[in-house]
Protein backbone atom coordinates (compact mmCIF):
# COMPACT_ATOMS: atom_id res chain seq x y z
CA UNK A 1 0.00 0.00 0.00
CA UNK A 2 1.49 3.80 -1.00
CA UNK A 3 1.39 6.78 0.68
CA UNK A 4 -1.70 7.95 -2.19
CA UNK A 5 -3.62 4.74 -0.99
CA UNK A 6 -3.47 5.86 2.53
CA UNK A 7 -4.84 9.67 1.94
CA UNK A 8 -7.48 8.32 -0.08
CA UNK A 9 -10.50 8.34 2.31
CA UNK A 10 -12.75 5.03 2.85
CA UNK A 11 -16.51 6.32 1.30
CA UNK A 12 -19.62 4.94 2.71
CA UNK A 13 -23.15 5.54 1.05
CA UNK A 14 -25.55 5.79 3.89
CA UNK A 15 -29.36 6.33 3.30
CA UNK A 16 -30.89 5.25 7.15
CA UNK A 17 -31.92 2.26 6.14
CA UNK A 18 -30.47 -0.90 8.20
CA UNK A 19 -28.40 -2.28 5.17
CA UNK A 20 -26.29 1.28 5.43
CA UNK A 21 -25.97 0.80 9.12
CA UNK A 22 -24.02 -2.66 8.17
CA UNK A 23 -22.28 -1.02 6.11
CA UNK A 24 -21.19 2.23 7.90
CA UNK A 25 -20.08 -0.63 10.67
CA UNK A 26 -18.11 -2.29 8.18
CA UNK A 27 -16.56 1.12 6.32
CA UNK A 28 -15.51 2.11 10.05
CA UNK A 29 -13.67 -0.99 10.94
CA UNK A 30 -11.75 -1.21 7.32
CA UNK A 31 -11.38 3.12 7.84
CA UNK A 32 -9.52 2.11 11.23
CA UNK A 33 -7.88 -0.73 9.53
CA UNK A 34 -6.20 1.30 6.83
CA UNK A 35 -5.58 4.32 8.90
CA UNK A 36 -8.03 6.06 6.51
CA UNK A 37 -10.45 8.74 6.90
CA UNK A 38 -14.06 7.73 6.92
CA UNK A 39 -16.51 9.91 4.84
CA UNK A 40 -19.99 9.25 4.81
CA UNK A 41 -22.28 10.56 2.03
CA UNK A 42 -25.56 10.78 1.43
CA UNK A 43 -28.14 11.67 -1.08
CA UNK A 44 -30.47 13.55 -1.71
CA UNK A 45 -31.93 12.41 -5.46
CA UNK A 46 -32.96 14.23 -8.34
CA UNK A 47 -37.43 13.46 -7.54
CA UNK A 48 -36.65 15.32 -3.90
CA UNK A 49 -35.11 17.98 -5.09
CA UNK A 50 -36.51 18.47 -8.58
CA UNK A 51 -39.25 20.65 -7.76
CA UNK A 52 -37.34 22.71 -5.10
CA UNK A 53 -34.69 23.25 -7.51
CA UNK A 54 -37.37 25.51 -9.60
CA UNK A 55 -38.81 27.75 -6.67
CA UNK A 56 -37.42 31.27 -6.57
CA UNK A 57 -33.78 31.68 -6.48
CA UNK A 58 -31.48 31.45 -3.68
CA UNK A 59 -31.66 29.37 -0.68
CA UNK A 60 -34.78 27.91 -0.20
CA UNK A 61 -36.20 26.82 2.79
CA UNK A 62 -37.18 23.27 1.88
CA UNK A 63 -33.39 22.86 0.72
CA UNK A 64 -32.48 23.46 4.05
CA UNK A 65 -35.11 20.88 5.14
CA UNK A 66 -34.37 18.22 2.93
CA UNK A 67 -30.84 18.65 4.42
CA UNK A 68 -31.55 18.17 7.65
CA UNK A 69 -33.82 15.12 7.30
CA UNK A 70 -31.31 13.55 5.74
CA UNK A 71 -28.42 14.32 8.00
CA UNK A 72 -30.73 13.20 11.05
CA UNK A 73 -30.90 10.26 8.75
CA UNK A 74 -27.54 9.77 8.71
CA UNK A 75 -27.15 10.29 12.68
CA UNK A 76 -29.72 7.40 13.19
CA UNK A 77 -27.82 5.05 11.31
CA UNK A 78 -24.78 6.40 13.14
CA UNK A 79 -26.36 5.52 16.34
CA UNK A 80 -26.98 1.93 14.97
CA UNK A 81 -23.87 1.29 13.70
CA UNK A 82 -21.82 2.17 16.52
CA UNK A 83 -23.58 2.04 19.89
CA UNK A 84 -20.22 2.83 21.74
CA UNK A 85 -17.58 5.23 20.05
CA UNK A 86 -17.70 6.31 16.60
CA UNK A 87 -14.46 6.52 14.48
CA UNK A 88 -12.01 9.41 15.14
CA UNK A 89 -11.85 10.21 11.58
CA UNK A 90 -15.14 10.83 10.16
CA UNK A 91 -16.55 13.57 7.70
CA UNK A 92 -20.62 13.44 7.18
CA UNK A 93 -21.39 15.36 3.69
CA UNK A 94 -24.82 15.86 1.84
CA UNK A 95 -25.27 15.80 -1.99
CA UNK A 96 -27.67 16.42 -4.46
CA UNK A 97 -27.96 14.18 -7.38
CA UNK A 98 -28.39 10.44 -7.70
CA UNK A 99 -26.74 8.32 -5.19
CA UNK A 100 -25.39 5.94 -7.89
CA UNK A 101 -23.92 8.92 -9.96
CA UNK A 102 -22.79 10.78 -6.71
CA UNK A 103 -20.77 7.56 -4.86
CA UNK A 104 -19.77 6.32 -8.62
CA UNK A 105 -18.33 9.76 -8.68
CA UNK A 106 -16.77 10.37 -5.48
CA UNK A 107 -15.36 7.04 -5.95
CA UNK A 108 -12.45 8.37 -7.97
CA UNK A 109 -10.46 9.77 -4.52
CA UNK A 110 -11.52 6.72 -2.47
CA UNK A 111 -9.24 3.91 -2.38
CA UNK A 112 -12.49 1.67 -0.61
CA UNK A 113 -16.12 2.25 -1.67
CA UNK A 114 -18.35 0.65 0.86
CA UNK A 115 -22.66 0.93 0.47
CA UNK A 116 -25.42 -1.67 1.11
CA UNK A 117 -27.07 -4.21 -0.84
CA UNK A 118 -30.57 -3.92 -1.21
CA UNK A 119 -32.73 -5.49 -2.84
CA UNK A 120 -35.61 -7.71 -2.62
CA UNK A 121 -34.32 -11.10 -2.35
CA UNK A 122 -36.02 -14.50 -3.11
CA UNK A 123 -36.06 -16.58 -6.60
CA UNK A 124 -37.69 -13.71 -8.96
CA UNK A 125 -36.17 -10.87 -7.19
CA UNK A 126 -32.75 -9.32 -7.48
CA UNK A 127 -30.08 -9.42 -4.48
CA UNK A 128 -28.84 -5.81 -5.34
CA UNK A 129 -30.54 -2.67 -5.44
CA UNK A 130 -30.19 0.23 -8.76
CA UNK A 131 -27.74 2.04 -6.15
CA UNK A 132 -25.09 -0.92 -5.45
CA UNK A 133 -25.42 -2.31 -9.01
CA UNK A 134 -24.29 0.93 -10.15
CA UNK A 135 -21.64 1.50 -7.74
CA UNK A 136 -20.35 -2.52 -8.72
CA UNK A 137 -20.22 -1.94 -12.38
CA UNK A 138 -18.91 1.64 -12.83
CA UNK A 139 -16.75 2.52 -9.66
CA UNK A 140 -13.07 3.69 -9.89
CA UNK A 141 -11.93 2.09 -6.55
CA UNK A 142 -12.52 -1.23 -5.21
CA UNK A 143 -16.44 -1.65 -3.91
CA UNK A 144 -18.05 -3.65 -1.06
CA UNK A 145 -21.45 -4.61 -0.81
CA UNK A 146 -22.62 -5.19 2.40
CA UNK A 147 -26.00 -6.75 2.95
CA UNK A 148 -28.15 -6.42 6.23
CA UNK A 149 -27.37 -9.72 7.65
CA UNK A 150 -23.63 -8.81 7.89
CA UNK A 151 -21.62 -9.30 10.78
CA UNK A 152 -19.12 -7.75 12.31
CA UNK A 153 -15.52 -7.62 10.28
CA UNK A 154 -13.10 -9.90 11.51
Amino acid sequence: MNAETVSKPVIVGVDGSEYSSAALRYAGTLAARLGARLEVITCIGMPDYLVVAHLESGEHPLTARLEETAARLVEDALGRAFTGDRPQNIDVTVKFGPPGKVLVEESRRAQLLVVGRHGEGGFLGTSMGSVSKACAAHSVCPVLLVGQEADDVP
